[in-house]
């Protein structure tokens, strides 16, 4: 009787004892984690600042390999994949190929997801609008300033006329023989 190899399932049982056992030692100290939470706030004891602090932390420490171990179980990857197709050749049945788990089956997926890459040209685009905007309210600042001070300056000069049209002593007179008559010292025309 020939004997069949066993090395590959015998490697993969200690490997999965290994861990079970992990997984079972990190669970369990997260449920006793939270287990003693619950127990100080149902019986209402005072905790030290430094201690809730040590806890939070460990709890986040323990939440993080609670992530870990479920990305591990649930995650289908190539060198559990690897394994099992090793352990099945050394029994005799092949299922697949090793070049059946190539990278380029893989989908590629870009650095810098197109999602990010479209609402940064869209915010890049906004921010041009807006300098362009700023621009053009700048432009529009120094249009009303100059039209002000044009109308400001036309205001007095129209004043400065005034005054002295109330001032002069008038002496009506058609000067350009347009049948008007026009004061012959300021110039205004005869109501």
């Amino acid at each position: 009787m020939s004997q069949q190899p066993t090395g590959f399932k015998d490697l993969l049982n200690s490997m999965m004892k290994r861990r079970w056992f992990i997984t079972a030692m990190v669970l369990g100290s997260f449920i006793l984690i939270i287990a003693g939470v619950f127990a100080s706030i149902t019986s209402k004891t005072e905790v030290g600042q430094e201690w809730k602090e040590l806890l939070l932390l460990m709890l986040g420490a323990f939440i993080g390999s609670y992530g870990k171990i479920i990305d591990y179980w649930f995650s289908d990857t190539d060198k559990d994949k690897m394994l099992v197709q090793k352990m099945d050749e050394e029994d005799g049945v092949s299922m697949g190929s090793v070049n059946d788990i190539k990278e380029s089956n893989k989908p590629i997926t870009p650095l810098i997801p197109d999602a990010f890459i479209t609402a940064a040209a869209h915010a890049h685009q906004t921010n041009l609008m807006e300098m362009d905007l700023k621009k053009d309210q700048q432009e529009h600042d120094q249009m009303m300033s100059k039209d002000q001070q044009e109308h400001e300056q036309e205001m007095e000069k129209l004043e400065f006329e005034h005054q002295v049209h109330r001032q002069c002593e008038h002496e009506w007179g058609d000067s350009d023989y347009d049948g008007e008559l026009e004061c012959q010292k300021c110039g205004k025309i005869k109501d």
